[in-house]
């Protein structure tokens, strides 16, 4: 009987040592994949990037900054509708540009039950027609009737079938101008701009916000009082449904996040300076580290 005793305290020992181990394996399992997990043992974090010059240059210097937190980080190249599905498939964490609410509405529209919209990091986007600010006399579409001769009765454009193309297009037509819509790309469009503007010479291209040439050059945008162009929109960054849960800290960062038309004028500037996507924005961080000290909470 005293055998059977032992026998049996011996072995129900044996099952508490047994449990306790596999919880205490279980906890580690949840250290090192749940939110108590190191940056460093989680798993990277992949950030959707069309090829749009603003996404560009802040998924470049999100990269760099999430970087310096320990994560890992991949630039997965995609357009606009494969970012979509990429978000609601969760083959990609972070989506960095969805234009709200008109640009990117029926892509939203078709996946907002498998995306987590956030809010807005760009306030005041615009589609319109610019000049340089020396041209004193022209501040509206209507202004450029009676200044063709002077403007070779031309608008420079960019791609042909782009959406600024289509409405530029429209505004000829509404506004009654006699002017051509000179087709060519943004970096001819910017080239031809720059030589104008150094012999102070008149031009009116098509351009928007956000974008870097503001940042270095004195342009205007044409008032357009019949809103061909459209009202401003925002720009905001929507994450796969579970990333919160996931990566709780990255969320309250990225909510921090925001810049105003200089800040990221001067940002994309520097990408388009630099010899390199990841110098420029590694220069832009290194000169506005109080800012992003501001998103990610280390202010004192």
């Amino acid at each position: 009987m005293k055998n059977i005793k032992k026998l049996l305290f011996t072995t129900l020992l044996g099952m508490i040592l047994v449990l306790a181990a596999c919880s205490g394996d279980e906890n580690a399992n949840d250290g090192a994949n749940g939110n108590d997990a190191k940056p460093e043992d989680k798993a990277p974090i992949t950030i959707g990037m069309n090829n749009w010059a603003e996404n560009v240059a802040v998924s470049n210097m999100w990269k760099i900054i999430l970087e310096n937190k320990g994560y890992e980080v991949d630039l997965k190249a995609v357009e606009k509708a494969i970012l979509y599905e990429g978000l609601s498939q969760k083959d990609v964490d972070i989506g960095m540009e969805i234009w709200m609410p008109i640009t990117d509405k029926p892509y939203y529209e078709k996946h907002e039950d498998k995306i987590d919209l956030r809010e807005p990091w760009y306030e005041g986007t615009d589609l319109a027609l610019a000049v340089p600010e020396y041209m004193e006399d022209i501040n509206s579409i209507e202004d450029l009737k009676g200044m063709e001769a002077k403007l070779d009765s031309e608008i420079i454009g960019i791609d042909p079938g782009s959406s600024i193309m289509e409405l530029t297009g429209d505004v000829i037509e509404e506004y009654g101008l006699d002017y051509n819509l000179v087709s060519s790309s943004e970096p001819a469009m910017i080239s031809e701009l720059q030589k104008k503007m150094a012999d102070e010479e008149p031009i009116v291209v098509t351009l928007w916000k956000p974008h870097w040439v503001f940042a270095e050059m004195d342009l205007k945008l044409l008032e357009d009082d019949k809103n061909i162009y459209g009202d401003q929109e925002d720009i905001h960054y929507g994450i796969r449904l579970g990333f919160e849960d996931e990566y709780p800290e990255v969320v309250e960062w990225f909510d921090n996040f925001k810049l105003n038309d200089d800040q990221l004028g001067s940002l994309m500037a520097e990408l388009n300076e630099a010899e390199s996507e990841e110098e420029g924005a590694q220069n832009w961080i290194d000169d506005n580290q109080d800012l992003i000290d501001e998103w990610v909470g280390e202010t004192e």
